[in-house]
This record gives C-alpha cells, sequence and structure tokens, in this order.
C-alpha cells in the first residue's frame, strides 16, 4: 500500500519545516499516519489478510515509538502535530 507522489509531496509540503526538509519527526509521523490508514481501510475489506496485519501492527508501533520521541523532545510540537493528525493520545 505505497502512497502515491502527489500525496506524498502535499503532506511533505504540510508538515514540512522547510522546503527542503523531507525526514523532519514530523514529516515522518505524517507519512506513518497516512499509511496505517490506508491499510486499516484495506485490512476492513480484506479481514484475513494476515501479512497486511503484522505490517499494520509494525507501522503503528514505529509511529508510536516516534511520537514518543517527539513527545519527550519537543512538547510544543507534539501537542500541535496530534491535533493536526487528529489522533487520540
Amino acid at each position: 500500500m505505497a502512497l502515491s507522489k502527489e500525496k506524498k509531496a502535499s503532506l511533505v509540503k504540510k508538515f514540512a519545516k522547510n522546503e527542503k526538509d523531507t525526514g523532519s519527526m514530523e514529516v515522518q509521523i505524517a507519512l506513518l499516519t497516512e499509511q496505517i490508514n490506508a491499510l486499516t481501510l484495506h485490512l476492513k475489506n480484506n479481514h484475513k489478510d494476515h501479512s497486511s496485519h503484522r505490517g499494520l501492527m509494525r507501522l503503528v508501533g514505529q509511529r508510536k515509538s516516534l511520537l514518543n520521541y517527539l513527545e519527550e523532545h519537543d512538547r510544543d510540537a507534539y501537542i500541535k502535530l496530534i491535533k493536526d493528525l487528529k489522533l487520540r493520545k
């Protein structure tokens, strides 16, 4: 479930700190969230796809680790990001 180039570029543009920023915590978390949402929709229709479920759990764990790190180091950016992405925390 790869993201299209256009969708990925729009997310990078929205969450980047400057025009050359593609790997900041905010961008990585936004991209992971989009992938998680796509996989969740896929699994609603294909509930027996266990390998995709495993991949989803890996992405959720990775996003959780990044969110925890961001919360420890930049609380204001963390609060803004979870509000923008509409995540529960």
